[in-house]
């Protein structure tokens, strides 16, 4: 016997319910990954021996938030900035969102004063989906919180 669905868009989560689940992976990613809940305020390099050191700054702890930014640390690019992204993650609701990625690019920047909400939507699941992507990457190359040393710029001068 089959069955049809007289509202198909019953079935399938809404576009903001789809936004949210996106968050709440790259909050379970990024713990499993990095598990930043577990670190103190400071800046962290994980080397796997690729070239892409990836350097993960916990720039602030609230009660029930952290601020991070994670970046790759190239050391032959100078003039250009490497893939960043600023990080929110909030423990109470396990959820991480992008506040905003590469340098400079915060919000007003790419979409303006005022922008539509269609757009800011848009633009918001393009920054999930960006750090859900790098994540996954991030953990196939073997970056883990194992691979997290505490870095500071002395160290990288004396090398």
């Amino acid at each position: 016997m089959s069955l049809v669905i007289e509202k198909p868009e019953a079935v399938l989560p809404s576009r903001f319910a789809y936004l949210m689940g996106l968050y709440a992976e790259n909050y379970h990613r990024l713990t499993r990954v990095f598990a930043p809940q577990t670190l103190d305020v400071g800046s962290y390099l994980s080397s796997v021996d690729d070239g892409l050191d990836v350097q993960l700054d916990l720039l602030e702890r609230h009660a029930y938030t952290l601020e991070l930014k994670l970046t790759y640390r190239m050391r032959e690019a100078e003039s250009e900035a490497p893939a960043a992204a600023w990080l929110r993650m909030y423990s109470d609701a396990h959820v991480a969102e992008v506040s905003h990625y590469h340098a400079g690019k915060h919000m007003w920047h790419a979409l303006g004063s005022f922008p539509a909400t269609k757009t800011l939507f848009a633009h918001r699941m393009r920054m999930a989906s960006f750090l859900n992507r790098w994540l996954e990457y991030l953990a196939e190359q073997g970056h883990s919180r194992g691979t997290l040393v505490p870095f500071t710029a002395d160290a990288e001068t004396r090398q």
